[in-house]
């Protein structure tokens, strides 16, 4: 790396990750479609559906909840997941006049075992530099206004630390079963960007 760096330099992770790709896609060493869909599981189903199960479970067993609250990573243990990015979890919760939103101000650190990967946005530094700063502007943009005396609270994850979101349980749900709750719950709210609506 260059003592001096401009905005170019940032792309030149992405152009050696394409030219890698584009190498080994060559000598018939992957399918690029294989991939996509590899990639396309882990951010949308694979990893939120774990954390929508986590969510799930905490909105109709208050014993899960509060263990989850007191010590996340040990209750999303208990459901089997595990794992890197997820050694040390903190879950918090929103409720009508609290909300939190979940950064990496520094890169991409993400609970992967709950969540799966990290959406683009999430590493895009306008997000990791706006939501600290201007959070209900962001959260607005992103198509979540919150109420005026909705208190926001911005969780900086770190490689110590990463946060999980429990999303407010949506009114009108109170009869679901918790694997009538798991397909409502989105990795979007469990970053805060978003709130669960009822089905």
């Amino acid at each position: 790396m260059t003592p001096t760096s401009g905005p170019d330099d940032r792309l030149a992770p992405a152009l050696r990750t394409e030219a890698l790709e584009q190498l080994l896609t060559e000598r018939g060493l992957i399918d690029p479609a294989a991939m996509d869909a590899i990639i396309a599981t882990y951010e949308t189903q694979v990893g939120p559906l774990n954390g929508a199960k986590v969510v799930a479970r905490a909105w109709t067993d208050p014993q899960y909840k509060r263990r989850l609250l007191q010590d996340g990573t040990a209750a999303i243990a208990e459901l089997g997941f595990t794992g890197p990015q997820g050694e040390h979890i903190v879950v918090v919760e929103n409720t009508p006049t609290t909300h939190n939103v979940v950064v990496c101000t520094l890169c991409s650190c993400y609970p992967w075992p709950v969540l799966g990967l990290p959406p683009s946005w999430y590493k895009d530094p306008a997000y990791r530099a706006r939501v600290v700063r201007e959070p209900r502007a962001v959260l607005s943009e992103m198509g979540l206004d919150l109420a005026d005396g909705v208190r926001i609270t911005v969780r900086d994850s770190t490689s110590e630390v990463r946060w999980l979101v429990l999303p407010e349980r949506p009114a009108g749900t109170e009869h679901l079963t918790e694997e009538e709750l798991v397909p409502l719950v989105t990795r979007d709210a469990m970053v805060g960007v978003a709130k669960v609506t009822a089905p």
